[in-house]
């Protein structure tokens, strides 16, 4: 019988929390900083102010309190020691389209608590892909990461950060152009090299 495309193999179920948390910072270094698809994360990557959480949980009722902690927790803690969260789901949704109802959800739960202008959702998931967008296009990697990830950002350092950049809507469209550039298959290479 062939194995489920949607079931991750048992031995990604049994990565230790210290692996989870290499892994997810090598994709931080290699990808989002070494590739400069965030210009604004490079100060923090050096810095004990960013914060990697790991949620060890299956259950969807387990994975959704811990994001909630994390979501308290940055509320009530000064930026200079949390600027901003990862919180990472090795163990839990997988499959692109339960992330996606899940990531619905924390969104109605910010807004719910008040906390629009506040916080802001990045999503991150392996097998990202933008609506509309082909399956091959290189752009998907721009949200692709090991784990399905929710990002945590403090809404008044991203403005602050975009206020000092230069031209900050051509983030995007530059981004785009240089995963096309590097192809679909450098950049699952370099997805996949963070295994080793």
């Amino acid at each position: 019988m062939p194995a489920d495309p949607n079931t991750k193999p048992s031995s990604d179920l049994q990565l230790s929390r210290a692996e989870v948390e290499r892994k997810t910072l090598g994709w931080v270094t290699d990808f989002v900083v070494g590739l400069n698809l965030c210009p604004f994360a490079r100060p923090l990557l050096a810095s004990d102010a960013l914060r990697v959480t790991v949620c060890e949980a299956t259950e969807d009722e387990v994975v959704a309190g811990e994001l909630l902690d994390e979501i308290l927790l940055i509320q009530k803690t000064p930026k200079a020691e949390i600027a901003t969260t990862l919180v990472v789901f090795p163990n839990a949704l997988h499959r692109f389209d339960d992330y996606l109802v899940f990531l619905e959800s924390a969104q109605q739960l910010i807004e719910a608590m008040d906390l629009l202008g506040v916080l802001q959702l990045a999503s991150f998931h392996p097998d990202y892909q933008f609506a509309g967008e082909p399956i091959e296009a290189a752009s998907h990697f721009t949200n692709r990461a090991p784990f399905p990830m929710i990002h945590l950002l403090r809404e008044e350092m991203v403005t602050r950060a975009l206020e000092t950049y230069p031209n900050p809507e051509q983030i995007p469209e530059r981004n785009i152009q240089k995963l096309e550039d590097l192809g679909r298959e450098r950049l699952q290479q370099m997805l996949t090299a963070l295994d080793a």
